[in-house]
């Protein structure tokens, strides 16, 4: 199934319920008046969309049908197509521009975090990067043993403590292992909870105290995990995390499962924050980027439109593969003597990066034993050198105090030599500790 028909099909509730509604309401009318944008401002409420966001639809609507001089009833299901889909553009790209880029997830227990966040790791790690997960869900129970299941499916890695322990120290150990791996992201499960706000604020503070001093830079993520099922409920959970948290972006879970997906707008409209992904389904590919044109197609667009969409995306997979058999057939084909380039397996790829990392890990550790032996040696030669000159010091004033502090042989006894004159006259001037 195509990426156009998993979001179809995952937002197949929402638009019986919604479009089904608009469009029964557009063959009703044969003029279009206020009465009209009444009934479908209502609609849009009903259809979890907001009283705030239905009320700016309708207003831009009314703007666009004056503009363009619209007449027909039926134009209005364009319209609002377009309309929308201007409304959530924007934000909707994840920043990961960085090695390692963070990602930060958090939400409330039973709205599909931790699953969200292996279906994350499995997608980036299709697209060639490799993940690093960090358990910083302490305080869970049984979240260190789901997202470690995760873990093993998607391929990633898991750093994790016991139970209860400091969240920051997890993401603390996490950065460290992802910067000697070479992980291109680092995804942290951490904790949701609502009903203590200073506590969570105080936690997501301290974790992003780390992140600062350890990755400095580095791009960063704050996504906020909903359910969509619970409707306009999603909207005031992100006003408490966006509050808490400075979330980044959202996403939403479980848009297959329910007729309430016009929450995404109001979500975007009222708070702007941007959707970032969607769940349509419980496979592991059923995690998508939010596409604003294809939700606004998959809700509103006609029976044909999105017949059409099918259509061209089914094409646009077929040119690919046909574009990668070629390639193979290409390079089957290539002259016996011409040795293929060596292309390791996925593990052999990892393994390889980790020891390259040990390597470069014993090589530093090595340069600073053997620095750490060079100032042991200088060290020593100091002191030597230090022990040299006291003891040269004491013959000589061993000797001067022989002679009674005097060059005079006759009071000495024995003529001093050209070093003990010098030492001497260094001595009287005031240098009564002169070495030389």
């Amino acid at each position: 199934m195509g990426f156009f028909e998993k979001i179809k099909e995952g937002l197949k509730k929402t638009r019986d319920a919604l479009f089904g509604r608009i469009d029964k309401l557009l063959k009703s009318f044969t003029k279009i008046d206020d009465e009209l944008f009444d009934e479908l401002e209502e609609l849009l409420v009903m259809g979890d969309v907001g009283m705030y966001t239905a009320e700016k639809i309708c207003e831009e609507l009314k703007k666009r049908v004056k503009e363009e001089g619209i007449t027909d009833p039926q134009e209005i299901r364009r319209l609002l197509e377009e309309v929308v889909t201007g409304m959530l553009v924007g934000g909707q790209e994840l920043d990961i521009s960085t090695k390692p880029s963070v990602i930060l997830v958090i939400g409330v227990n039973g709205v599909g975090k931790t699953t969200t966040i292996g279906k994350l790791a499995a997608r980036f790690i299709r697209e060639g990067k490799r993940v690093t997960l960090a358990a910083a869900d302490t305080f869970r129970a049984a979240a260190i043993d789901q997202l470690a299941i995760w873990a093993e499916r998607s391929g990633a890695d898991l750093i994790k403590q016991n139970e209860g322990s400091d969240p920051a120290a997890v993401v603390f150990d996490a950065i460290s292992s992802a910067k000697a791996r070479g992980s291109d992201i680092i995804i942290a499960d951490t904790a949701g909870r609502l009903h203590n706000k200073k506590n969570l604020m105080g936690e997501l503070a301290k974790i992003n105290r780390i992140i600062d001093r350890e990755l400095p830079g580095a791009a960063k993520e704050v996504l906020l995990v909903l359910d969509a099922t619970t409707g306009q409920n999603a909207v005031n959970q992100t006003k408490e995390f966006r509050t808490a948290a400075g979330i980044t972006g959202i996403v939403l879970t479980k848009l297959d499962g329910t007729a309430k997906g016009g929450v995404v707008l109001a979500i975007k409209e009222e708070l702007d924050v941007p959707v970032k992904f969607i769940g349509v389904g419980e496979q592991i590919d059923d995690l998508q980027p939010f596409v604003p044109e294809d939700f606004a197609k998959a809700l509103f667009a006609d029976e044909a439109a999105i017949e059409e969409a099918a259509k061209a995306e089914a094409q646009k997979q077929t040119d690919a593969a046909q574009a990668e058999e070629q390639e193979k057939t290409a390079s089957t084909e290539e002259p016996a003597s011409q040795e293929a380039p060596y292309r390791p397996a996925t593990a052999d790829i990892w393994a390889q990066i980790d020891a390259e990392a040990e390597a470069e890990k014993q090589a530093l550790a090595e340069d600073e034993e053997s620095l750490r032996q060079k100032q042991l040696e200088e060290e020593k030669a100091k002191e030597e050198a230090e022990k040299e000159r006291q003891r040269k010091r004491e013959e000589r004033r061993s000797r001067a105090k022989k002679r009674n502090w005097s060059t005079d042989t006759a009071v000495s006894g024995d003529a001093p030599s050209a070093e003990d004159d010098d030492w001497l006259k260094s001595w009287r001037e005031g240098n009564k500790d002169a070495t030389s």
